[in-house]
C-alpha cells in the first residue's frame, strides 16, 4: 500500500503519447432529457454571414449537459429571431417545452450585440431576456457560451459552467524523450492553448480562485519545484524549490497559500502551508507515515489530505491552523486524492472499488459513498464550480482520456483528444470574473 500511495505521488510521470488538437465530446449517459429550440439566430450585419453561429454553440453546450434534447431546425414550424414573433401554439406542437430566439447586430468594425430572449412554451411567459453589447469575434464563442449559462440556470435551477475552462497536462513522444505540455482549454475543447511546455514532466496543475494562475509542479534541472503561472502574461515564478519532493499545489480560498507537499531526501512526505508573498511554510503533519495530496475545504477551515499512517491509503483532514489530524474515510482499502466540492457538501475521491480504481464520492452530512466511474484506473477527481459536476481521467486501452460525471452519476461523457494520445489530471477552473 505505502508504495502504492509513493506511486500516485509520482503518476505524472508515468505516460506518455501524443497531445491533442482540442477535444471530442461525447455524451454517453444521460437523465431523461427535456425537449427545447434554439431557433437560429438573425443577422444584422455587413457580411453575408455572422462571425460564429451562436444559435450552434447554444445547442452544442446543452445538448452536452444531458439535460437538454435540442429538436432539429427540420422541425421548427417557424423561425422568428423576436419573442414578438413567437406563436406558443407552434412550439407546442412540435412539443418543446423551452424557446430561445435571439439575434446578433453588428454596431461597428468588429463590435457587435448579442441579445436573447428565452420562453415557457406551457406557461406562454418570457423567462430571461438579455443584451450582450460590445462582442467581438474574440469574444463571441464566450458570449454564446455566458447565454447558455443563464439559459441553462433558468430552466435547471442550477448554475451553468459553460463559460468555464479546464487544464490538463499531456505528453507525446519525440525522439527518445517526451515532450509535456500543460494546456488549457475552454470546456467544451474549443479554444485550446498551451501555457508550459517542457521535456521534464509537468504534473499537479491547481487553479488560483480569480482563475488568473495556474500552480504546477515541474521537474526542470531534474529538481520537482513548484510555480506559479498568469495565464494572459504567460509570467512565472518558482515558489518551492526545497531539496527533496516539492508536489501537490492547492490554492487556499482566499489565494494567498498553498498546501503542498514536501518531502525531504529520506522520501517522508508531509502536508505543509505556504504563504505565497513570504515564501514562509508552515508543516502542518509530522507523522512518519506518507501524508500527501492535500486541498482546502472551501470555507477555508480545514485541509484534506490522503495519508498511509492506518496501514492504507485514507482521506484526513487537519485544521488549517494546526491541530490533531482527524480520519474522514473509513469505507473500503484505499480512498486517495481527496477534492471538496465548491459547495463544501461532498468530499470526491479515488476509491478502490473491488480491485478498481474509481471516482467516488461522500455526502460529508450523512457519511455515505456513492461510486460515479465505472473504469479500472480512474484517477484526479475535480469538482465543476457549481458542484453538479466532476472531470477525471481515466484510461482508454492504452491511452488516458478525460471524463466527466454528474454527481448523481446519471450523466456521463468521455472527452477525448481527437488527434488521439494521452491526457491526465484534468483540473475544473473557477467561475469566470466578468
Amino acid at each position: 500500500m505505502r508504495n502504492k500511495l509513493r506511486s500516485l505521488i509520482l503518476a505524472g510521470l508515468l505516460f506518455a503519447a501524443s497531445a491533442p488538437a482540442d477535444l471530442v465530446i461525447d455524451v454517453e449517459g444521460v437523465a431523461q432529457p427535456t425537449p427545447v429550440a434554439i431557433v437560429p439566430f438573425g443577422w444584422e450585419g455587413s457580411a453575408p454571414a455572422m462571425p460564429l453561429d451562436v444559435a450552434r454553440v447554444i445547442i452544442d453546450d446543452l445538448r452536452r449537459s444531458g439535460r437538454f434534447d435540442p429538436v432539429g431546425e427540420d422541425k421548427m414550424l417557424q423561425k422568428p429571431t423576436d419573442g414578438a414573433d413567437l406563436d406558443f401554439q407552434d412550439w407546442s406542437f412540435v412539443g418543446v417545452e423551452a424557446v430561445v430566439v435571439g439575434k446578433v447586430i453588428q454596431t461597428a468594425d468588429n463590435q457587435y450585440t448579442l441579445q436573447f430572449q428565452l420562453f415557457d412554451v406551457f406557461g406562454r411567459r418570457q423567462l430571461v431576456g438579455f443584451r450582450m453589447p460590445n462582442v467581438t469575434r474574440a469574444t463571441m464563442r464566450g458570449a454564446a457560451h455566458r447565454a447558455a449559462d443563464m439559459i441553462y440556470e433558468q430552466l435547471t435551477g442550477i448554475k451553468g459552467v459553460f463559460g468555464t475552462r479546464v487544464a490538463y497536462v499531456t505528453a507525446k513522444q519525440q525522439g527518445d524523450g517526451r515532450l509535456y505540455a500543460l494546456i488549457v482549454s475552454d470546456q467544451d475543447g474549443f479554444n485550446e492553448y498551451t501555457i508550459m511546455e517542457s521535456t521534464d514532466p509537468i504534473m499537479s496543475p491547481a487553479w488560483s480562485p480569480d482563475s488568473r494562475q495556474l500552480a504546477y509542479v515541474s521537474f526542470e534541472g531534474n529538481q520537482s519545484s513548484i510555480w506559479l503561472q498568469t495565464l494572459r502574461t504567460g509570467n512565472r515564478f518558482k515558489v518551492s524549490s526545497k531539496p527533496g519532493i516539492n508536489g501537490a499545489p492547492s490554492f487556499s480560498p482566499d489565494g494567498r497559500k498553498l498546501v503542498i507537499t514536501l518531502g525531504g531526501i529520506d522520501g517522508n512526505l508531509d502536508i505543509h502551508v505556504l504563504d505565497i508573498n513570504s515564501r514562509r511554510t508552515t508543516r502542518l503533519t509530522t507523522h512518519r507515515a506518507i501524508d500527501t495530496e492535500g486541498s482546502w475545504s472551501p470555507d477555508g477551515k480545514y485541509i484534506y489530505f490522503t495519508s498511509d499512517r492506518s496501514g492504507g491509503p485514507q482521506v484526513y483532514r487537519v485544521p488549517a491552523s494546526g491541530g490533531t489530524p482527524e480520519r474522514i474515510t473509513f469505507e473500503g482499502s484505499y480512498n486517495a486524492r481527496p477534492r471538496l466540492s465548491p459547495d463544501g457538501t461532498r468530499l470526491a475521491m479515488v476509491h478502490n472499488d473491488r480491485g478498481n480504481y474509481r471516482i467516488a464520492v461522500m455526502d460529508l452530512e450523512r457519511r455515505d459513498l456513492i461510486v460515479l466511474s465505472n473504469g479500472r484506473q480512474d484517477e484526479s477527481p475535480s469538482f465543476a464550480p457549481n458542484s453538479d459536476s466532476l472531470i477525471y481521467a481515466t484510461r482508454q486501452g492504452r491511452n488516458g482520456v478525460l471524463e466527466t460525471v454528474s454527481a448523481d452519476g446519471l450523466i456521463r461523457q468521455k472527452l477525448e483528444p481527437r488527434a488521439g494520445g494521452d491526457v491526465r489530471e484534468p483540473v475544473w477552473s473557477p467561475f469566470p470574473k466578468f
